[in-house]
Protein backbone atom coordinates (compact mmCIF):
# COMPACT_ATOMS: atom_id res chain seq x y z
CA UNK A 1 0.00 0.00 0.00
CA UNK A 2 1.19 3.48 -0.54
CA UNK A 3 1.01 6.22 1.75
CA UNK A 4 -2.50 7.84 1.04
CA UNK A 5 -3.77 4.35 0.55
CA UNK A 6 -3.04 3.63 4.28
CA UNK A 7 -4.47 6.95 5.84
CA UNK A 8 -7.51 6.03 3.64
CA UNK A 9 -7.41 2.35 5.18
CA UNK A 10 -7.45 3.77 8.76
CA UNK A 11 -9.94 6.67 8.48
CA UNK A 12 -12.56 4.01 7.45
CA UNK A 13 -11.99 1.63 10.29
CA UNK A 14 -10.98 3.82 13.45
CA UNK A 15 -13.21 1.00 15.70
CA UNK A 16 -11.43 -1.41 14.69
CA UNK A 17 -8.16 -0.04 14.80
CA UNK A 18 -8.68 1.50 18.32
CA UNK A 19 -10.35 -1.92 19.38
CA UNK A 20 -6.88 -3.75 18.37
CA UNK A 21 -4.15 -0.94 19.70
CA UNK A 22 -5.75 -0.37 23.38
CA UNK A 23 -5.56 -4.09 24.74
CA UNK A 24 -1.86 -4.45 23.44
CA UNK A 25 -1.34 -0.60 25.02
CA UNK A 26 -2.80 -1.60 28.43
CA UNK A 27 -1.43 -5.11 28.49
CA UNK A 28 1.99 -3.77 27.87
CA UNK A 29 1.78 -0.59 29.62
CA UNK A 30 3.85 0.03 32.58
CA UNK A 31 2.24 -0.45 36.21
CA UNK A 32 1.34 1.89 38.26
CA UNK A 33 4.08 2.34 41.21
CA UNK A 34 2.87 0.35 44.18
CA UNK A 35 2.08 2.15 47.27
CA UNK A 36 4.17 0.98 50.17
CA UNK A 37 2.60 -0.42 53.05
CA UNK A 38 2.45 1.19 56.67
CA UNK A 39 2.31 -2.04 58.48
CA UNK A 40 3.05 -1.00 62.11
CA UNK A 41 0.38 1.73 61.19
CA UNK A 42 -1.87 -0.95 60.31
CA UNK A 43 -1.56 -2.94 63.15
CA UNK A 44 -1.36 -0.35 65.92
CA UNK A 45 2.05 -0.82 66.95
CA UNK A 46 3.89 1.91 68.12
CA UNK A 47 7.80 2.75 66.24
CA UNK A 48 10.24 5.05 68.21
CA UNK A 49 13.51 6.25 68.31
CA UNK A 50 15.78 3.94 69.68
CA UNK A 51 18.37 5.96 72.55
CA UNK A 52 18.10 3.30 75.28
CA UNK A 53 20.47 0.24 73.06
CA UNK A 54 20.37 -3.04 71.00
CA UNK A 55 17.89 -4.91 73.66
CA UNK A 56 15.81 -7.63 72.80
CA UNK A 57 12.49 -6.80 74.27
CA UNK A 58 13.56 -3.32 71.35
CA UNK A 59 14.17 -5.94 68.66
CA UNK A 60 17.33 -5.50 68.71
CA UNK A 61 19.12 -3.80 66.19
CA UNK A 62 18.24 -2.37 62.60
CA UNK A 63 19.92 -4.11 59.58
CA UNK A 64 21.47 -1.78 56.81
CA UNK A 65 20.62 -1.84 53.20
CA UNK A 66 23.11 -4.54 52.36
CA UNK A 67 21.57 -6.97 54.28
CA UNK A 68 18.12 -6.79 53.50
CA UNK A 69 19.62 -6.76 49.48
CA UNK A 70 21.17 -10.25 51.08
CA UNK A 71 18.19 -11.95 52.65
CA UNK A 72 15.75 -10.43 49.78
CA UNK A 73 18.50 -12.32 47.22
CA UNK A 74 18.14 -15.27 48.81
CA UNK A 75 14.44 -15.50 48.86
CA UNK A 76 14.62 -16.01 45.04
CA UNK A 77 16.00 -19.22 44.46
CA UNK A 78 16.24 -22.80 46.13
CA UNK A 79 19.26 -24.16 47.57
CA UNK A 80 20.14 -27.14 49.94
CA UNK A 81 20.41 -25.39 53.93
CA UNK A 82 23.95 -27.62 54.49
CA UNK A 83 25.41 -26.99 51.67
CA UNK A 84 24.49 -23.25 52.43
CA UNK A 85 25.59 -23.62 56.37
CA UNK A 86 28.89 -25.55 54.99
CA UNK A 87 29.95 -22.89 52.56
CA UNK A 88 29.37 -19.52 54.65
CA UNK A 89 30.44 -21.36 57.89
CA UNK A 90 34.00 -21.62 55.84
CA UNK A 91 33.77 -17.67 55.26
CA UNK A 92 33.09 -17.13 58.31
CA UNK A 93 35.29 -19.32 60.22
CA UNK A 94 38.31 -17.36 58.47
CA UNK A 95 37.26 -13.97 58.96
CA UNK A 96 36.72 -14.72 62.72
CA UNK A 97 40.05 -16.59 62.95
CA UNK A 98 38.00 -19.95 63.88
CA UNK A 99 38.76 -23.69 62.68
CA UNK A 100 34.38 -23.85 62.20
CA UNK A 101 31.53 -21.96 62.30
CA UNK A 102 27.87 -22.15 61.98
CA UNK A 103 25.25 -19.57 61.49
CA UNK A 104 22.63 -19.99 64.49
CA UNK A 105 19.25 -18.71 65.50
CA UNK A 106 20.77 -16.53 67.94
CA UNK A 107 23.15 -16.82 71.05
CA UNK A 108 21.31 -18.89 73.25
CA UNK A 109 20.96 -21.18 70.61
CA UNK A 110 24.96 -21.32 69.62
CA UNK A 111 25.39 -22.51 74.05
CA UNK A 112 22.97 -24.99 73.71
CA UNK A 113 24.34 -26.80 70.81
CA UNK A 114 27.86 -26.44 70.91
CA UNK A 115 27.57 -27.96 74.62
CA UNK A 116 25.31 -30.74 72.90
CA UNK A 117 27.66 -31.08 70.14
CA UNK A 118 30.35 -31.65 72.82
CA UNK A 119 28.31 -34.45 74.50
CA UNK A 120 27.29 -36.63 72.02
CA UNK A 121 30.22 -36.14 69.60
CA UNK A 122 28.88 -37.10 65.83
CA UNK A 123 27.04 -40.29 67.63
CA UNK A 124 23.37 -40.05 66.00
CA UNK A 125 22.50 -42.31 68.70
CA UNK A 126 23.52 -40.33 71.57
CA UNK A 127 21.79 -37.30 69.82
CA UNK A 128 19.01 -38.77 70.05
CA UNK A 129 18.73 -39.04 73.38
CA UNK A 130 19.16 -35.74 74.83
CA UNK A 131 17.98 -33.57 76.95
CA UNK A 132 17.74 -37.22 78.92
CA UNK A 133 21.40 -38.07 79.98
CA UNK A 134 21.11 -40.72 82.97
CA UNK A 135 22.54 -44.28 81.85
CA UNK A 136 24.00 -43.26 78.17
CA UNK A 137 27.75 -42.45 79.50
CA UNK A 138 27.52 -38.99 77.92
CA UNK A 139 29.03 -35.98 81.10
CA UNK A 140 26.30 -34.36 82.39
CA UNK A 141 27.71 -31.00 84.75
CA UNK A 142 28.81 -27.80 83.33
CA UNK A 143 31.19 -25.74 85.48
CA UNK A 144 31.04 -22.18 85.66
CA UNK A 145 31.70 -19.21 88.40
CA UNK A 146 28.91 -17.58 90.76
CA UNK A 147 29.35 -14.63 89.66
CA UNK A 148 28.48 -15.55 86.02
CA UNK A 149 25.34 -16.96 87.03
CA UNK A 150 22.68 -15.27 84.63
CA UNK A 151 19.40 -16.78 83.35
CA UNK A 152 20.80 -16.90 79.96
CA UNK A 153 22.88 -20.33 81.10
CA UNK A 154 19.29 -21.95 80.91
CA UNK A 155 20.71 -22.58 77.77
CA UNK A 156 23.21 -24.75 78.99
CA UNK A 157 20.69 -26.98 80.83
CA UNK A 158 18.72 -27.63 77.81
CA UNK A 159 21.02 -30.25 76.96
CA UNK A 160 20.12 -31.90 80.31
CA UNK A 161 23.19 -31.28 81.95
CA UNK A 162 23.72 -29.74 85.63
CA UNK A 163 25.45 -26.32 86.01
CA UNK A 164 27.94 -26.37 88.86
CA UNK A 165 28.99 -23.27 90.46
CA UNK A 166 32.68 -22.28 91.99
CA UNK A 167 34.92 -19.24 92.44
CA UNK A 168 38.23 -19.85 92.57
CA UNK A 169 40.68 -21.79 90.49
CA UNK A 170 40.95 -24.72 93.51
CA UNK A 171 37.38 -24.67 93.63
CA UNK A 172 37.42 -25.41 89.76
CA UNK A 173 39.81 -28.21 90.40
CA UNK A 174 38.18 -29.75 93.33
CA UNK A 175 34.95 -29.91 90.95
CA UNK A 176 36.27 -31.66 87.91
CA UNK A 177 35.19 -34.87 87.76
CA UNK A 178 34.32 -37.56 85.29
CA UNK A 179 31.10 -35.93 84.76
CA UNK A 180 32.40 -32.53 83.65
CA UNK A 181 31.88 -31.06 80.18
CA UNK A 182 32.51 -28.38 79.57
CA UNK A 183 34.03 -25.24 81.68
CA UNK A 184 31.53 -22.34 80.68
CA UNK A 185 32.58 -18.42 81.03
CA UNK A 186 30.39 -14.87 80.57
CA UNK A 187 32.54 -11.91 79.40
CA UNK A 188 30.12 -9.59 80.55
CA UNK A 189 30.69 -10.15 83.99
CA UNK A 190 34.17 -11.19 83.94
CA UNK A 191 35.41 -8.31 86.29
CA UNK A 192 33.01 -9.90 89.06
CA UNK A 193 34.74 -13.39 88.92
CA UNK A 194 37.81 -14.86 90.18
CA UNK A 195 39.21 -16.34 87.24
CA UNK A 196 40.07 -14.69 84.06
CA UNK A 197 39.94 -15.91 80.25
CA UNK A 198 43.18 -16.99 80.09
CA UNK A 199 42.96 -18.60 83.00
CA UNK A 200 39.62 -20.15 82.15
CA UNK A 201 41.46 -21.80 79.73
CA UNK A 202 44.59 -22.85 80.84
CA UNK A 203 42.31 -24.71 83.03
CA UNK A 204 40.58 -26.45 80.38
CA UNK A 205 43.43 -27.30 78.80
CA UNK A 206 45.19 -28.84 82.07
CA UNK A 207 42.02 -31.28 82.41
CA UNK A 208 41.69 -31.58 78.56
CA UNK A 209 38.26 -30.33 79.32
CA UNK A 210 36.44 -28.22 76.66
CA UNK A 211 36.06 -24.29 77.36
CA UNK A 212 32.83 -21.56 75.77
CA UNK A 213 32.34 -18.04 76.46
CA UNK A 214 29.65 -16.27 75.73
CA UNK A 215 29.98 -12.80 74.57
CA UNK A 216 26.45 -12.57 73.04
CA UNK A 217 26.78 -8.44 72.99
CA UNK A 218 30.37 -7.84 73.38
CA UNK A 219 31.16 -6.03 70.30
CA UNK A 220 32.22 -3.54 69.88
CA UNK A 221 35.03 -3.84 69.75
CA UNK A 222 35.37 -5.68 66.26
CA UNK A 223 38.18 -7.54 67.63
CA UNK A 224 36.41 -9.77 70.04
CA UNK A 225 35.02 -11.44 67.32
CA UNK A 226 38.57 -13.35 66.85
CA UNK A 227 39.96 -12.40 70.14
CA UNK A 228 38.47 -15.45 72.19
CA UNK A 229 39.41 -18.20 69.26
CA UNK A 230 42.68 -16.96 69.28
CA UNK A 231 42.97 -17.25 72.98
CA UNK A 232 41.74 -20.46 72.78
CA UNK A 233 38.19 -21.44 74.20
CA UNK A 234 36.51 -24.19 72.40
CA UNK A 235 33.93 -22.59 71.36
CA UNK A 236 32.23 -18.68 71.38
CA UNK A 237 28.82 -17.71 71.11
CA UNK A 238 27.53 -14.36 69.74
CA UNK A 239 24.36 -12.67 68.86
CA UNK A 240 24.22 -11.54 65.13
CA UNK A 241 21.00 -8.90 65.56
CA UNK A 242 22.97 -6.43 68.07
CA UNK A 243 26.18 -4.19 66.94
CA UNK A 244 26.75 -6.46 63.94
CA UNK A 245 23.31 -5.41 62.77
CA UNK A 246 22.32 -9.25 61.42
CA UNK A 247 19.04 -10.50 61.53
CA UNK A 248 17.86 -10.40 65.16
CA UNK A 249 16.60 -13.78 65.27
CA UNK A 250 20.38 -14.85 63.98
CA UNK A 251 23.26 -15.48 65.69
CA UNK A 252 27.21 -17.41 65.37
CA UNK A 253 28.64 -20.37 67.33
CA UNK A 254 32.42 -20.61 66.10
CA UNK A 255 34.99 -22.78 67.41
CA UNK A 256 37.14 -26.18 67.28
CA UNK A 257 35.96 -27.81 64.02
CA UNK A 258 35.17 -31.27 65.71
CA UNK A 259 32.48 -29.21 68.00
CA UNK A 260 30.97 -27.05 65.30
CA UNK A 261 30.67 -30.17 63.15
CA UNK A 262 28.74 -32.28 66.26
CA UNK A 263 26.76 -29.48 66.79
CA UNK A 264 25.69 -29.35 63.24
CA UNK A 265 23.73 -32.44 64.20
CA UNK A 266 21.61 -31.06 66.50
CA UNK A 267 20.46 -28.63 64.07
CA UNK A 268 17.56 -28.33 60.93
CA UNK A 269 17.15 -30.08 58.36
CA UNK A 270 17.48 -32.77 61.07
CA UNK A 271 14.92 -33.25 63.17
CA UNK A 272 15.68 -35.96 65.46
CA UNK A 273 17.30 -34.01 67.70
CA UNK A 274 17.00 -30.83 71.11
CA UNK A 275 17.82 -28.28 68.12
CA UNK A 276 15.05 -28.48 65.29
CA UNK A 277 13.43 -25.84 67.11
CA UNK A 278 16.80 -23.58 66.26
CA UNK A 279 15.24 -22.99 62.48
CA UNK A 280 17.67 -20.67 60.76
CA UNK A 281 16.50 -19.86 56.99
CA UNK A 282 18.75 -19.69 54.35
CA UNK A 283 17.80 -15.86 53.89
CA UNK A 284 18.96 -15.22 57.44
CA UNK A 285 22.44 -17.31 56.65
CA UNK A 286 23.21 -14.84 53.86
CA UNK A 287 22.23 -11.70 55.69
CA UNK A 288 24.44 -12.49 58.50
CA UNK A 289 27.40 -13.44 56.80
CA UNK A 290 27.27 -10.13 55.00
CA UNK A 291 26.22 -7.94 57.97
CA UNK A 292 29.31 -9.39 59.42
CA UNK A 293 31.63 -9.16 56.92
CA UNK A 294 30.62 -5.57 56.72
CA UNK A 295 31.00 -5.23 60.11
CA UNK A 296 34.61 -6.10 60.38
CA UNK A 297 35.20 -4.21 56.99
CA UNK A 298 34.11 -0.43 57.97
CA UNK A 299 35.85 2.20 59.75
CA UNK A 300 35.13 2.20 63.34
CA UNK A 301 37.14 4.86 64.31
CA UNK A 302 35.01 7.15 62.44
CA UNK A 303 31.98 5.36 63.44
CA UNK A 304 33.42 5.98 67.29
CA UNK A 305 33.90 9.62 66.97
CA UNK A 306 30.36 9.90 65.33
CA UNK A 307 29.31 8.49 68.56
CA UNK A 308 31.07 10.81 70.70
CA UNK A 309 29.61 13.68 68.87
CA UNK A 310 26.06 12.71 68.59
CA UNK A 311 26.50 12.06 72.44
CA UNK A 312 27.98 15.88 73.22
CA UNK A 313 24.98 17.22 71.22
CA UNK A 314 22.51 15.44 73.71
CA UNK A 315 24.79 16.05 76.74
CA UNK A 316 24.97 19.50 75.88
CA UNK A 317 21.44 20.37 75.74
CA UNK A 318 20.59 18.31 78.89
CA UNK A 319 22.90 19.97 81.16
CA UNK A 320 21.98 23.43 79.81
CA UNK A 321 19.04 23.26 82.32
CA UNK A 322 19.54 24.27 85.63
CA UNK A 323 20.25 21.23 88.13
CA UNK A 324 21.04 18.80 86.04
CA UNK A 325 24.62 16.95 85.73
CA UNK A 326 25.62 14.69 83.09
CA UNK A 327 28.60 12.06 82.71
CA UNK A 328 29.96 10.26 79.82
CA UNK A 329 31.35 6.83 80.21
CA UNK A 330 32.32 3.62 78.38
CA UNK A 331 31.40 0.15 79.89
CA UNK A 332 34.07 -2.38 79.71
CA UNK A 333 33.10 -5.37 78.71
CA UNK A 334 29.49 -5.19 76.92
CA UNK A 335 27.94 -2.27 74.99
CA UNK A 336 31.08 -0.93 74.94
CA UNK A 337 29.37 2.58 73.10
CA UNK A 338 29.81 6.19 75.07
CA UNK A 339 26.96 6.13 77.72
CA UNK A 340 25.61 9.39 78.55
CA UNK A 341 23.80 9.71 82.46
CA UNK A 342 21.88 12.37 83.11
CA UNK A 343 20.97 13.21 86.47
CA UNK A 344 19.41 15.45 88.26
CA UNK A 345 18.74 17.71 91.78
CA UNK A 346 15.26 16.23 92.80
CA UNK A 347 14.76 19.75 95.05
CA UNK A 348 15.24 21.49 91.38
CA UNK A 349 14.17 18.90 88.86
CA UNK A 350 10.43 17.94 90.10
CA UNK A 351 10.72 14.61 88.23
CA UNK A 352 11.03 10.97 88.77
CA UNK A 353 13.83 9.19 85.61
CA UNK A 354 10.32 7.13 85.57
CA UNK A 355 7.90 10.18 84.73
CA UNK A 356 10.85 11.52 82.15
CA UNK A 357 10.67 8.03 80.48
CA UNK A 358 6.89 8.16 80.33
CA UNK A 359 7.01 11.54 78.86
CA UNK A 360 9.86 10.53 76.28
CA UNK A 361 7.77 7.84 75.52
CA UNK A 362 4.15 8.99 74.59
CA UNK A 363 5.65 11.87 72.97
CA UNK A 364 5.51 12.03 69.04
CA UNK A 365 7.71 10.90 67.73
CA UNK A 366 8.00 8.19 70.86
CA UNK A 367 11.13 8.21 72.24
CA UNK A 368 12.89 5.33 74.10
CA UNK A 369 15.88 5.20 76.59
CA UNK A 370 17.56 2.89 79.18
CA UNK A 371 19.15 3.03 82.44
CA UNK A 372 15.85 4.98 84.62
CA UNK A 373 16.69 5.66 88.30
CA UNK A 374 15.21 7.98 90.98
CA UNK A 375 16.09 10.68 89.14
CA UNK A 376 18.78 9.82 86.25
CA UNK A 377 18.36 8.16 83.13
CA UNK A 378 20.65 6.82 80.71
CA UNK A 379 21.43 7.60 77.17
CA UNK A 380 23.09 5.69 73.90
CA UNK A 381 23.33 7.13 70.14
CA UNK A 382 24.74 3.78 68.37
CA UNK A 383 21.22 3.15 67.30
CA UNK A 384 19.63 6.57 66.28
CA UNK A 385 19.02 7.15 62.82
CA UNK A 386 20.66 9.92 61.41
CA UNK A 387 19.15 13.68 62.68
CA UNK A 388 17.17 11.87 65.63
CA UNK A 389 20.14 12.76 68.23
CA UNK A 390 18.81 16.47 67.74
CA UNK A 391 15.35 15.30 68.19
CA UNK A 392 16.01 13.30 71.29
CA UNK A 393 18.57 16.29 72.78
CA UNK A 394 15.75 18.97 72.21
CA UNK A 395 12.78 16.76 73.63
CA UNK A 396 14.78 15.39 77.04
CA UNK A 397 15.77 19.26 77.40
CA UNK A 398 12.28 20.54 76.98
CA UNK A 399 11.02 18.13 79.45
CA UNK A 400 13.34 18.59 82.26
CA UNK A 401 12.83 22.48 81.52
CA UNK A 402 8.89 22.04 82.31
CA UNK A 403 10.01 20.41 85.33
CA UNK A 404 12.52 23.08 87.13
CA UNK A 405 10.96 24.56 90.41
Amino acid sequence: MQRRELLKFFSLVPMAGSAALIPWAAANAAPPPSVKRDYFKELGVRTFINAAGTYTMMTGSLMHDYVLDAIQYGATEFCMLDELQDKVGEKIAALVHSEAAVVTSGAFSGMTLGLAGILTGVDQRKVEQLPHLDGTGMKSEVIIQKAHDIVYNHALKNTGCKLIYVETAAEVEQAINDKTALLHFLNIEADKGKIQHEEWVALGRKYNIPTSIDIAADVPPVSNLWKFNDMGFSFVVISGGKAIRGPQSAGLLMGKKEIITAARLHMPPRGFNIGRGFKVNKEEILGMYVALEKYIQQDHDKEWKAWEATTAQIDNAAKTVNGVTTSITVPALGNVTPTLQITWDASKVKLTGKELQEKLRSGIPSIEIGGVKDNSITVTVWMLKPGQSTIVAARIKEELAKATA
